[in-house]
């Protein structure tokens, strides 16, 4: 078999539909659109969540609360995780994207106090839970915020 003798399975290729060709292709006139009224017109149709002049759904059900713009999200390491780092290493977000720990910064890096930490390391993060920096500290690491 060569490469110019390939060719697709029985049925793989659907010819697409010739609309307005006329009355024998069957789907000519009005191009199987129907007769008259708004969805038969070009661009014709409603807008998306319009029920016919019904109170639309999302304008029935009550809102609550509201989304604050200003929120950070961060990026969470637990004190478990950081064990994988050599004694006296400076861990750093570039350093905790490369062993993989993070896939991404977001808004900051975040050390929460899960699990124990077993190693001295000097920590630069955003954020440090209270527990977090505790701990750190206990062992001789330092905790610096960035």
């Amino acid at each position: 078999m060569k490469l110019h003798e390939l060719t697709y399975t029985e049925g793989a290729k659907r010819a697409r539909k010739r609309l307005g060709r006329g009355i024998g292709s069957g789907t000519g006139k009005t191009s199987g659109k129907g007769e008259k009224g708004q969805k038969s017109r070009s661009s014709g149709g409603t807008r998306l969540g319009f029920e016919g002049g019904q109170m639309p759904l999302y304008r029935r059900i009550p809102k609550r609360g509201f989304t604050n713009m200003n929120t950070r999200k961060f990026a969470v390491v637990n004190l478990e995780e950081l064990n994988v780092f050599e004694d006296g290493t400076v861990v750093t977000p570039t350093l905790l994207i490369e062993k993989g720990i993070i896939k991404q910064e977001l808004g900051g890096v975040k050390v929460l106090a899960r699990g124990e930490l077993t190693k001295k390391l000097t920590v630069k993060a955003h954020r440090f839970s209270k527990q977090a920096s505790d701990a750190i500290a206990k062992l001789g690491g330092t905790a610096e915020v960035i």
